[in-house]
Parts: structure tokens; sequence; C-alpha cells
């Protein structure tokens, strides 16, 4: 498909997870919308090229080679591609049937809103069970307490997104949470979407699980930044989130 018909541009950054990257491949070459998918990989030294030799012929593009992080991988994916709606998926999520036309039609129900989100399933790989992931409906109050959008379930359009300047790639953790608050002061509220568009996979290796204590960090100087203070919440959510759920998460293994 030429970059010319693609109608989403899709960022996918992996490093070391080619055990999920052919699902993520899989589902968002299956959405019915034309789109262009580019694969940012750090460096991988798993199955992951051989993952990206099988897909090859599908792909826009793809590298592997180390970088700075997500953010820079992220932007420079997104940077790759001309579409006129943006975003990424990790390569340990995926994307559900119909997900992107869903987020697609009601950016261009709304021609004002720079961005549109869905609800979103969090699956968690040591049960496989899932569970509804936390989306709530857009306000700067519900935003200041929780990032109430999910990354998987989103969509933007390109102009906004260059006109933000893409991610913070100084941020490791906290870089879709600050995007939007910079999405919403740019151009209003998102749109939100009823139906559930994606998976975000939990697993072990998550750096949401693994790096606790540097997620909210950043997380609160995210918040602080934007909303001018830090709401008493995350105070009284961080010891549980750091120190308490780390701690159980290690005991049952």
């Amino acid at each position: 498909m030429s970059i010319e018909q693609a109608k989403v541009t899709v960022a996918v950054p992996s490093f070391r997870q080619g055990r999920f990257l052919e699902q993520a491949l899989s589902s968002i070459l299956a959405q019915e919308v034309p789109v262009e998918v580019f694969v940012m990989d750090g460096g991988s030294d798993d199955e992951t090229l051989a993952v990206l030799d099988r897909w090859n012929e599908r792909l826009a593009g793809w590298r592997s080679h180390s970088d700075s992080g997500q953010a820079e991988a992220i932007n420079e994916g997104i940077a790759r591609g001309r579409a006129p709606y943006v975003c990424w998926l990790n390569s340990d999520d995926w994307l559900l049937p119909r997900g992107l036309p869903l987020l697609l039609a009601a950016l261009e129900r709304e021609p004002a809103a720079v961005m549109a989100y869905g609800n979103t399933w969090d699956w968690i790989e040591r049960t496989g069970r899932r569970r509804r992931s936390m989306v709530l409906p857009f306000s700067e109050w519900v935003m200041a307490r929780a990032n109430a959008i999910s990354q998987p379930g989103t969509l933007m359009r390109r102009d906004a997104w260059e006109a933000v300047g893409g991610l913070d790639s100084s941020l490791h953790m906290a870089m879709d949470y600050d995007l939007w608050w910079r999405l919403y002061r740019y151009g209003g509220a998102p749109v939100r979407v009823p139906d559930m568009v994606a998976v975000n996979r939990v697993h072990s290796q998550t750096k949401t699980n693994t790096q606790r204590r540097l997620h909210y960090q950043e997380a609160m100087a995210v918040v602080r930044r934007h909303y001018g203070k830090v709401p008493l919440k995350w105070w009284l959510a961080q010891p549980y989130a750091v120190w308490w759920r780390g701690w159980r998460g290690a005991s049952r293994g």
C-alpha cells in the first residue's frame, strides 16, 4: 500500500517482545482502514527479526537498533508516515476488530476534535482473564486525578500531533498522559467512543509493573506541570501502588 493511500500511520515500538509482536501486527493490518505501519525496534535479540521478516512486505518500514527509549521510537515512526491520522500500538497490545474504523469515524464526525479514545480491556497474562481498563468521560478534574484514557484505544489527527511536538522523549513512563494534556490544551477535549477498541496486555515485564516508583514520579510531575498542583489522591495512592502492590506481586511470584 502506498503512503498516499494510507489513512492512519501506526507506529509500533518494540524491544524484546517478539513473542507478542505477531499478534499486534496482525490486529493492525486486519483493520478495515488503509494503514501504514512502521515498527521501531530497539535492537532486540529474540525472535523479533524473524517476525519482521515474515511481515516485511506488508509493513511501510521498520528498523532494529538501539535508541533513547519508547517515546523517541514512537516519534520516529510517526514522522516517517504521511497519513492524516496517527497512533501507536505497543508491541504487546492489540487492536480489536473495527477498533480503528470506530475511532476514525468519531474524528470524521467531529472535525474540530483533535483526538478520539475508546474503551479497552486489560488482559491479565498470568491468569488469562480480562477486565475493563479504567477509561472515564473526559474532564480536567478527572484527568488531574488519573490517566483516564487508555493509550491503545486512541487516535489523533496528524496536524495536532505535529503542532504539540509529539511525545516528550524525556519521559519514559507518563509520556502518553503528558500528551493527552498537551492535546487538550491545544485543541480541546477529545471525543469518547463507547465501544471496546483495543486490548492492553498486562504482564510481569511491563514498565508499569517493573518501575512503579518512576511511573508515579513522572505522572505527578505531569499533573503539576499541566494542572498547577498535585491533588491529594496522588499522595494517598502512591504508597499502595509503589510498595504494597509491588510487594504483593513479588510474593505471588
